[in-house]
């Protein structure tokens, strides 16, 4: 029956969409990554693995359930034992927070695809327009002259381009945490552009988010696919498959309570 308070998904594929756009975010581009590489690399899939099974999963399909069933939200759902209602609150106010920073760095993402739309990278050579200063080094020229000895670049006070693109213009980051500094537009623009598009996405509750999980679940795939066959055809990159699930794995990391 039509829910005339909250409404109903237009169809069991928007339903499905959603739940698939759901399993992937920023922490597979972002997070998984690093604490794969941090943890031993293949080894780090055995806990993550088990962990999935056994608690992850099971408690994604009980949420679901329930969120099905009762046609509810997070607040309401928990009259049903009013014990358990600050769960509720704390679901809802665990999902702004995580909107908020998840809307920051969709902001620096938007950011920098605005600023790519160049014959070339701002961030790929030393530019004095951006704030780059005697510190910073093309990497390109340190590498062609360094196997002659007179590279100086290598020295740690030295910093890429894009760490003083990112540091120095996109950031526009002060000495210190005492100073604010000014706004920054650019950022302060694409933040309110994030915005802005979250809030069209879901103005109509899942009448207009069932809408968008077409392109929010299908596309994000894409681009993994892309970037799997980009990163897989760079040199060197068998050595870090190797590493990931192969002979390289660190398995005494499995010993560490912090894995």
């Amino acid at each position: 029956d039509e829910n005339a308070e909250r409404g109903n998904w237009a169809s069991k594929s928007e339903y499905m969409l959603s739940m698939i756009g759901n399993a992937v975010g920023l922490g597979n581009l972002w997070r998984f990554p690093y604490l794969a590489y941090k943890n031993g690399g293949g080894a780090f899939l055995i806990p993550y693995i088990i962990m999935l099974a056994f608690v992850g999963l099971p408690l994604f399909f009980l949420e679901c359930s329930i969120g099905q069933f009762a046609s509810l939200g997070p607040i309401t759902i928990w009259k049903v034992v009013p014990l358990l209602k600050g769960l509720g609150w704390m679901m809802v106010i665990t999902s702004s927070l995580i909107a908020l920073y998840y809307n920051s760095i969709i902001a620096y993402g938007l950011f920098y695809l605005f600023a790519s739309f160049t014959s070339e990278l701002p961030w790929s050579s030393c530019k004095k327009w951006w704030g780059a200063d005697e510190n910073c080094f093309d990497r390109s020229v340190c590498n062609s002259s360094l196997a002659e000895g007179n590279c100086s670049s290598v020295n740690s006070s030295k910093q890429t381009p894009s760490e003083q693109y990112w540091n120095k213009y996109a950031l526009r980051r002060s000495e210190s945490m005492d100073e604010t500094g000014d706004v920054v537009w650019h950022l302060a623009l694409t933040l309110l552009l994030s915005w802005i598009v979250t809030c069209a996405a879901l103005v109509k509750g899942i009448k207009s988010s069932g809408k968008v999980v077409y392109f929010t679940a299908i596309f994000p795939y894409v681009v993994l696919i892309i970037l799997l066959i980009r990163g897989a055809t760079l040199p060197g990159a068998i050595l870090g498959i190797e590493y990931y699930i192969g002979r390289q794995s660190n398995f005494t990391k499995l010993q560490s309570a912090e894995v």
